[in-house]
């Protein structure tokens, strides 16, 4: 058990050193979320009305755990695009031969890209009281366990993609094709209700449908939460974690094939 866990850390400081060292991953993973957050929450703000019951709700607000979201869809792409050049380079043929179970290569990477996704979201909250959005100890603790659990799954999911391909465009293209309909649909742009059946019926299937309500939860109040009629809390940590041990046993499976 020393060994696996010396193995997770391990790959966990590699991946968490090597981000930082990396300044364009970072700029590049919060500055487009936030000219993101500016440019549509100043042009559908005029736009945007909820029950008075929200306490005030204008887009900025509404939009920033969407945007929160959106960092933490775009930090998993790009921490998991080193799993690509890791085996161009021979790193990752180095660590399958060593005397340590892939699922320790497998929640050490997983691990690493989450934390990061997570240090990139909690940078961006600290823009929340410029949004009208103050938290209790609660509601902070509520809204970083959300945060996790996201991160760690689309970080397992970046994983299973990026282990099955060998071309950074390709993963590029997958990655888009895939994450970007699923935030799209996922209640960052718009409520879920009002929208017609058919796309409200998507949302309901999309996972990230509840991790973005689970951030709500966390950032708004009581009032706000009612008039958007959110899914209930249970049933998005429900939803959440089952996304994410989905996620995780796949990256488990597709690590353990030849």
């Amino acid at each position: 058990m020393r060994t696996y866990f010396l193995a997770v850390y391990t790959l966990w400081q590699r991946e968490v050193v090597r981000f930082f060292r990396q300044k364009s991953r970072v700029i590049g993973a919060v500055a487009p979320p936030l000219v993101f957050w500016f440019l549509i929450g100043s042009g559908l703000d005029s736009s945007f009305h909820v029950a008075p019951s929200s306490g005030g709700l204008d887009y900025f607000r509404f939009f920033f755990p969407g945007t929160v979201l959106l960092i933490v869809l775009f930090t998993s792409i790009f921490s998991t695009i080193s799993i690509i050049e890791d085996r161009r380079e021979g790193f990752l043929q180095s660590v399958l031969v060593a005397p340590i179970p892939r699922s320790s290569l497998v929640l050490g990477d997983t691990l690493g890209g989450t934390t990061i996704a997570m240090l990139q979201g909690a940078a961006f909250m600290l823009l929340s009281p410029a949004a009208g959005i103050h938290f209790t100890p609660y509601s902070f603790a509520l809204t970083v366990l959300f945060l996790f659990l996201t991160s760690f799954s689309l970080t397992a999911l970046g994983f299973i993609l990026a282990w099955q391909l060998d071309s950074v465009q390709g993963f590029h293209a997958i990655m888009n094709l895939l994450l970007m309909p699923m935030w799209l649909l996922s209640g960052a742009l718009f409520p879920v209700e009002g929208s017609p059946l058919w796309l409200h019926r998507m949302m309901q299937v999309n996972p990230l449908t509840y991790g973005i309500d689970g951030l709500r939860h966390g950032f708004y109040m009581t009032g706000t939460q009612h008039s958007l009629r959110l899914f209930p809390l249970s049933d998005c940590l429900a939803a959440v974690c089952l996304f994410g041990a989905a996620t995780f046993v796949g990256a488990l499976w597709v690590s353990g094939r030849r």
